[in-house]
């Protein structure tokens, strides 16, 4: 019996052990940070941006562990959320990942009527949210968060720097006074088309400018002609339009239908910054002298005007991309705001909140985030990182940060504004050949 006894412990042990060895490669595998990355992988975001802000963030995410990890050490284990383009989605996603994957930190969010009410319920939270896409301001304003930063411009910039550019350019390309062009500003009535078109707006009215019509609509109008036919009567000389992937192409087709005709069309990012996707609806010869609004694609910036070695980070995420996903065609600027931006976090943020805060918890890393201090031509997309403290009416937005005015000429996206960027002058106005040209 005893003999029976000692057998039957001596098994039992065995077990124990063998139930426990799959632990021990983990172990050995060293320390993980898990990031929730929540984008659109399904639905009308998908394609108007979502995807390539996540292609963006995984191949940095790579990168890094392809090196060790963050201080060559820390592993990222990324676990994707899709938001499928509803924001109750979004929402219950953002949940999943932090209190049932429990991930340290949540990235991502493409969507500003997605990141709007997330903001607000991490934060309550007290979790860490690292917004890389989104831009309305209404994610900030007057909010105090404390745990919430985004490196990303904000949407009123968009507007109000389109409308810079369209005033420094009239005498020169329009031959009007700017004073004396017909502006129509449209939108989608979320918290992302209100925040541009309020920029646009106000702009406007600070230059003495002549807005015409201001409307918005709803993202899941089954029809716009009736704003058109608004458009028509009004006779904008230069349109000022905010929308996502389907309301913009919706619109377009009725408005060719209808015959609404501009001098200048100018988007703002989403769907106006997927150029192949415009080709793929309008043709190339269709979209020549559209402009959209994004922070710069990285590709398109001399490295030499960059600090050291951004350039060559640059040059890596290209890299990859035609390795992975595209081997040729343009590459949108929503690439390089998934990697660029995550790329601040890991290379800047992390390393700082470990070595000097003790770990990646959230507090840790909000003091981290503080303290980021990058100047101009500090990160791959040209601008610098300083994040509003906490008081501040925008504590947690990047105040460095600026997009640019893109244009669609001879086929590609050119940088045409602000000039001290610019890539190629602008094509003033739609040339004869757009459908949408005045005749």
């Amino acid at each position: 019996m005893t003999i029976v006894r000692i057998v039957l412990a001596l098994f039992l042990v065995g077990a124990v052990v063998i139930v426990a060895a799959p632990d021990r490669p983990a172990d050995a595998q060293g320390p993980t940070i898990k990031i929730g990355v929540l984008f659109d992988h399904t639905g009308p975001f998908a394609a108007g941006g979502s995807l390539n802000c996540w292609r963006g963030a995984k191949m940095i995410i790579d990168y890094v562990n392809e090196r060790g990890g963050v201080l060559g050490k820390y592993k990222i284990v990324q676990i994707d959320g899709d938001a499928q383009s509803k924001a109750d989605i979004a929402i219950n996603e953002a949940e999943r990942l932090l209190n049932v994957d429990k991930v340290d930190i949540l990235a991502g969010v493409y969507s500003s009527a997605h990141a709007v009410p997330i903001a607000e319920r991490v934060d309550k939270q007290k979790r860490f949210l690292w917004i890389t896409t989104a831009i309305s301001s209404k994610v900030f304003d007057g909010r105090n968060l404390q745990f919430t930063f985004r490196p990303q411009p904000t949407g009123d910039q968009f507007g109000a720097l389109s409308v810079a550019y369209i005033a420094d350019f009239a005498k020169e390309k329009l031959k009007k006074d700017a004073k004396d062009l017909r502006l129509a500003i449209i939108y989608e009535d979320g918290a992302y088309g209100t925040d541009v078109s309020s920029g646009s707006e106000v702009k406007a009215k600070e230059l003495g400018l002549n807005v015409v019509l201001k409307e918005g609509y709803s993202i899941n109008a089954p029809e716009l002609s009736s704003l058109v036919t608004k458009l028509r009567s009004v006779r904008p000389d230069v349109l000022f339009h905010t929308g996502y992937n389907p309301d913009i192409a919706l619109f377009l087709r009725q408005a060719k239908e209808q015959g609404l005709h501009l001098r200048a069309y100018v988007g703002h990012g989403a769907g106006h910054s997927q150029l192949d996707k415009l080709k793929e609806t309008f043709g190339a010869r269709d979209v020549e002298g559209f402009h959209t609004l994004d922070p710069v694609a990285a590709q398109l910036l001399d490295p030499k005007k960059l600090k050291p070695g951004v350039g060559e980070m640059t040059a890596e995420m290209v890299r990859r991309y035609r390795a992975n996903y595209e081997k040729d065609g343009p590459i949108a600027p929503n690439v390089s705001m998934g990697f660029n931006n995550l790329w601040i976090l890991l290379n800047d943020v992390l390393p700082r909140a470990i070595q000097k805060h003790g770990g990646f918890g959230p507090d840790a890393l909000a003091q981290a985030a503080r303290e980021t201090d990058i100047p101009d031509g500090g990160t791959m997309q040209g601008y610098g990182v300083k994040f509003y403290p906490p008081g501040h009416r925008f504590a947690g937005q990047n105040e460095r940060a600026f997009p640019v005015v893109f244009e669609v000429i001879e086929g590609k996206f050119e940088v045409v504004y602000p000039r001290h960027v610019a890539t190629a002058p602008p094509l003033l106005p739609l040339p004869a050949s757009s459908p949408w040209a005045a005749r």
